[in-house]
């Protein structure tokens, strides 16, 4: 009777999968996107086809196929492969499959893969527990995260590992990914006659922001929702496609797959001087579990990018809030949180520096070196020239001489007249007086 009831239940579970599962797939060959690693050749594929797995830590957007990966790397692996969630593992958890580990290498020579998922939810004492292990090889340590592994992991563990970058699935991959759903009669759409009205196939592929997941959750909940017409056909047009997109992407997993879009409302919203939805964003994040240092990082590059020079206080403020953050944890990180927020959102803006260095970058990458012009150059290196023709600016009045410091009249930096920068562009402005 039990297996009677078990049987049941696996078919009820393998119909009731959310297509984004279904099509999860089980070999490389299967596998789509991301062919700068796991294309013919590459080092990624030879590592896999040759059962050679090395200590990685996989990186990118949501959506891209980390997990997909590693499930494949787990059905060809002749190793253990262990999977476990850094949301809900603790140090207990990670030494019992430590202990494991280490008695099949023993006892079988076997090596253990462990795969950490969300592996930026661990903290330094987690990611010290797996260190040794991982230095005397009988951990194989496969992370993923979506954080930049670089700020988030243990530098010792991030230096026996290999940084493996994904990236957002281009149009081609998820075109592929729709077509393999409409064709397939047992696990897809291959039995429904779905017509993409005109302009809606690309919507969907131009707003997914290349997360195949969300893709197949957009195309799963657009097929579900709209009812055929009397011929049987499903119409699926843009409206359909937009509707089904926003109810996804209001769905804020904690776990971190969906976190891009609400982060990018809460900035936006600091851009935009609207402190209360600021907060509304922030609250939402934090209620949904997401990882406060994640948000503090965030209002720091706001604070450079969108306030900048109007209030040079702002980074100051939002560098603060990290380390309270850091220092004091949550729930209490909160408050500076809120804190920091409420004040970028209010306070003036300016974009002049980040705009400054966006030009400069361009400038330099597009064009070759400029000569350092001879006065500026180290005295000691060239004492018979420059000694004599730098002009030393704390020897004339206001600090200020006016010399040459760049081959070509170059400009790269615009003030704006907005806050605190005022106080720059009359500066500037009075040195152009004295020329």
């Amino acid at each position: 009777m039990n297996d009677l009831f078990d049987l049941s239940y696996q078919m009820n579970r393998k119909n009731l999968e959310p297509l984004a599962e279904k099509f999860r797939p089980k070999t490389l060959d299967e596998f789509v996107g991301q062919g700068h690693i796991v294309g013919q050749g590459k080092l990624l594929n030879r590592l896999i086809s040759a059962d050679r797995i090395t200590s990685m830590i996989f990186y990118g957007p949501p959506g891209t196929g980390k997990t997909t990966l590693a499930s494949i790397i787990a059905n060809t692996t002749s190793d253990n492969f262990v999977k476990l969630s850094a949301v809900s593992a603790g140090v207990k958890d990670i030494k019992s499959i430590i202990s494991v580990a280490e008695s099949d290498l023993k006892l079988y020579q076997k090596k253990t893969i462990l795969f950490v998922d969300e592996i930026h939810r661990f903290n330094k004492a987690q990611q010290d527990v797996l260190l040794p292990f991982v230095e005397k090889g009988i951990i194989i340590l496969i992370g993923a995260t979506t954080e930049n592994p670089i700020f988030e992991v243990n530098k010792a563990l991030l230096s026996r590992s290999r940084i493996i970058e994904f990236k957002a699935l281009e149009k081609e991959d998820l075109d592929k990914l729709i077509d393999r759903v409409l064709g397939d009669k047992d696990k897809g759409y291959g039995n429904k006659k779905i017509i993409f009205e005109p302009g809606a196939r690309n919507y969907l592929l131009s707003h997914v922001e290349g997360d195949g997941r969300n893709l197949l959750n957009t195309l799963e909940l657009a097929v579900i929702t709209t009812p055929a017409d009397e011929e049987g056909n499903i119409h699926i047009d843009i409206d359909v496609i937009s509707n089904c997109i926003q109810n996804v992407n209001l769905r804020y997993d904690k776990d971190g797959d969906q976190h891009y879009n609400i982060i990018s409302a809460f900035i936006k919203s600091i851009r935009g001087s609207d402190p209360d939805a600021a907060i509304y964003y922030l609250a939402l994040m934090l209620s949904s579990g997401e990882d406060p240092k994640f948000i503090a990082r965030r209002l720091i590059i706001s604070a450079a990018e969108d306030i900048g020079l109007a209030d040079p206080k702002a980074l100051t403020i939002a560098t603060a809030c990290f380390d309270a953050v850091n220092f004091i944890g949550m729930p209490e990180g909160r408050i500076p949180l809120a804190e920091a927020t409420v004040y970028l959102a209010t306070a003036p803006k300016s974009n002049s520096a980040y705009e400054a260095i966006n030009r400069a970058m361009a400038y330099v990458e597009s064009n070759k070196s400029l000569e350092v012009p001879e006065h500026l150059k180290n005295i000691h290196v060239n004492k018979d020239k420059a000694q004599e023709k730098y002009k030393y600016p704390h020897a004339y009045e206001g600090a200020y001489v006016s010399q040459k410091y760049l081959e070509k009249d170059l400009k790269f930096y615009e003030a704006k007249d907005l806050g605190f920068e005022k106080d720059i562009v009359n500066r500037l402005r009075n040195l152009k007086k004295l020329k």
